[in-house]
C-alpha cells in the first residue's frame, strides 16, 4: 500500500536564487521607507528649533517620540504578524506610516507635530522585528546572518537617503518642506517593497494566544542571558548612536565651525560606512564568530568617537565614519543573532531586541541633549564611549568563547 509521499522539507531560499534577491531588495526598500521617515527631522533639528523657538533637547523629541512609538509597538506587531503573516503585517505598518508621514508637514503646532511623530513611529513598529523574523524563516540557515547584514545595510541607506534629502530641502524651504520631501521618498520606497517582496513560504500561522502565553514567551526570552546581553547592547549602543547624531549637528552649526544646514546634512554620508560594515561584518562571522566580530565593532565605534573629541573638523568627520561603521557592524550581528539563539518565538525575540534598541534611542538620545547643553560635546562623547565599554563587557562575559555563525 502506497501512502501519500511526504512534502519536501522547506529549508529556505538559497543565496543566488531569484526569490532570495527579491527578498533582500524588497526589505532594503522597506528599510529605506522605515528609517527615512523615523529620522526625517534629524538633519534639520537646528532649523526646527530656531523656527519653533524651542531648545535642542525639545527639538530632539521629534526623534525620541517616534522611536518611543516604535519601541512600544514592536511586540504587539510581532504577535499580530504571528496571526496574519509577516508580509501582511509589514504591508499594513508601512502603508499607515507613509500616510502619517505625509501629514507631518501640515502640523499647526509643536504638540501636533509630536503627536503625529509618535503615531508614525507606532506604525513603523510593524517593520524592523518582523523583517528579521521573515528573513530567518525564508532564507537558508547558512545565509541567515548574511541576509540580516544585507537588511541592516538597507536600513543605513534609508537613514542616509532621508537625511540627505532633508538637509538641502530644509536649507532652501524650511523643515516642513524637508519633511514632505522625505515622506515622498518613503512612499516611493514603500511601493517598491510591496511590488518586490515575495509571499512567505516558511511562515506557519500561530493561533491566538492569551496574555499568559504571550508573557511566558517574552519571559523566556528575557530569562535567556545570551539574549539579554544582546538587548543591553541594543539599548546602550543605539542610545549613544542617536545622541551623537542628534547633537553633533548643533555642535557644527555653532562656533568655531558655523556650518550651514546643507553641509551639516552631509555628515550623514558617514552612514555609507555602516552600509559596507554591516554586510562585511556578517560575512566575517563564518571565520571569527559572531561574538568576536561584535566586540570588534564596539571597539571601532569607541575609537572613532574618541577622534571627535579633537576640535578639528577633518578628524571629527573621520571619527564619525569609523564610529558609524563600528556601530552598524555590531548592530547587524546583534540583530541577526537574536533569531539564531531563539529556538521559538523568533518574532518576539527580535521584537524585544528592537524594543531595547528604540528605547535606548528615545531615552539616551534625548538625555544626551541635557548633557550636551550643560557640559558640552566632550562630556557627551565621553559618556557614549563609556556606554560602549559597558556593552563590550556584558557581551564578553555572557559569551566567553568565540562562536560560529550558527550561534
Amino acid at each position: 500500500m502506497t501512502g501519500t509521499p511526504p512534502l519536501p522539507r522547506w529549508d529556505g531560499h538559497a543565496k543566488g536564487s531569484r526569490a532570495y534577491g527579491r527578498i533582500l531588495a524588497g526589505l532594503s526598500f522597506a528599510g529605506v521607507a522605515t528609517f527615512a521617515q523615523l529620522y526625517s527631522t534629524q538633519a534639520v533639528l537646528p532649523l526646527l528649533a530656531a523656527d519653533l523657538r524651542i531648545t535642542a533637547a525639545e527639538a530632539a523629541l521629534t526623534i525620541s517620540l517616534a522611536t518611543v512609538g516604535l519601541a512600544v509597538t514592536v511586540i504587539p506587531w510581532s504577535f499580530l504578524a504571528d496571526r496574519i503573516g509577516r508580509v501582511k503585517a509589514m504591508t499594513w505598518g508601512i502603508s499607515i506610516a507613509t500616510v502619517l508621514g505625509l501629514l507631518v508637514p501640515l502640523s499647526t503646532s509643536f504638540g501636533m507635530l509630536l503627536a503625529l511623530r509618535l503615531l508614525e513611529g507606532m506604525a513603523l513598529g510593524g517593520i524592523p522585528a518582523i523583517a528579521i523574523a521573515y528573513l530567518n524563516e525564508e532564507v537558508t540557515k547558512a545565509h541567515a546572518a548574511l541576509a540580516a547584514g544585507s537588511y541592516v545595510a538597507g536600513t543605513t541607506l534609508g537613514g542616509l537617503a532621508g537625511r540627505l534629502v532633508a538637509g538641502p530641502a530644509g536649507e532652501l524651504w524650511g523643515w516642513r518642506a524637508a519633511a514632505l520631501a522625505v515622506s515622498i521618498l518613503a512612499t516611493l520606497a514603500a511601493v517598491a517593497f510591496l511590488v518586490l517582496v515575495p509571499r512567505a513560504r516558511g511562515f506557519v500561522s500561530s493561533p491566538a494566544a492569551g496574555l499568559g502565553s504571550a508573557f511566558k514567551t517574552l519571559g523566556g526570552h528575557l530569562g535567556n542571558i545570551r539574549l539579554l546581553a544582546l538587548y543591553v547592547q541594543a539599548f546602550l549602543m543605539m542610545g549613544g548612536f542617536v545622541a551623537v547624531y542628534n547633537y553633533l549637528g548643533f555642535r557644527l552649526s555653532g562656533a568655531p565651525f558655523n556650518l550651514p544646514a546643507t553641509l551639516i546634512s552631509l555628515i550623514f554620508l558617514a552612514y555609507l560606512s555602516g552600509t559596507v560594515s554591516s554586510r562585511w561584518a556578517a560575512g566575517l562571522t563564518t571565520r571569527f564568530g559572531r561574538r568576536n566580530v561584535l566586540l570588534a565593532g564596539l571597539a571601532l565605534s569607541t575609537a572613532g568617537l574618541g577622534l571627535t573629541l579633537v576640535p578639528y573638523l577633518p578628524l571629527i568627520l573621520a571619527g564619525l565614519v569609523v564610529f558609524t561603521g563600528g556601530f552598524f557592524a555590531a548592530h547587524s550581528i546583534g540583530a541577526g543573532w537574536t533569531g539564531a539563539i531563539a529556538s521559538s518565538g523568533r518574532a518576539q525575540a527580535a521584537s524585544l531586541y528592537n524594543l531595547a534598541y528604540y528605547l535606548g534611542s528615545s531615552v539616551i538620545g534625548w538625555a544626551g541633549g541635557l548633557v550636551f547643553q550643560s557640559l558640552g560635546w566632550q562630556a557627551l562623547a565621553a559618556g557614549v564611549m563609556v556606554l560602549a565599554c559597558l556593552t563590550a563587557a556584558a557581551v564578553a562575559v555572557v559569551h566567553p568563547r568565540a562562536q560560529g555563525a550558527g550561534g
